[in-house]
């Protein structure tokens, strides 16, 4: 029997506020400060078609491939989520620089070996994020069935422009 994540909604009032504060910091060029962890998403609002902001965790990072691979801890329904999957090209800033990308979307196995090879990098976030997310966290079977169900996205530098 496959466990039923009982993912938390998006945050609201000074939770959100709070979570929004990075943003300001990457607008100022602080963006370095966080260290590669961090990326600020510019994206398109699938409903208004205006310029959207969110900051977000940096899950894997290829630099040869120059791709960006991050989660989506509240599912397939996080608004950035959804307005990637209508219009998947992006602005992303990772640290100082602009880039732009397109989303791609791995599959659910894929999403399996991201998650365990995140934990091996980041066992502490792994745990938290999990528990955060309502799966168990007792062992890479448990990061691979919980990554199996996680939303990733690939951001995938676009340098034609």
């Amino acid at each position: 029997m496959r466990h039923t994540p009982q993912r938390p909604g998006p945050p609201t009032g000074w939770r959100r506020r709070l979570l929004r504060l990075p943003i300001h910091l990457f607008r100022a060029g602080l963006g370095p400060l966080f260290g590669g962890r961090l990326l600020l998403l510019i994206h398109t609002g699938r409903k208004s078609g205006r310029s959207q902001e969110v900051v977000l965790e940096v899950v894997a990072r290829d630099p040869a491939r120059a791709t960006w691979t991050i989660a989506s801890g509240f599912g397939p329904d996080a608004q950035w989520y959804r307005n990637l999957r209508h219009t998947p090209q992006a602005t992303i800033q990772p640290g100082r620089r602009y880039r732009a990308v397109t989303a791609r979307f791995p599959t659910p196995e894929e999403g399996g070996g991201i998650m365990v090879e995140y934990a091996r990098r980041h066992p502490r976030a792994a745990r938290t994020l999990c528990r955060f997310m309502g799966f168990p966290v007792d062992g890479s079977a448990a990061y691979r069935a919980a990554g199996e169900r996680i939303p990733f996205v690939r951001l995938e530098a676009d340098d034609r422009y």
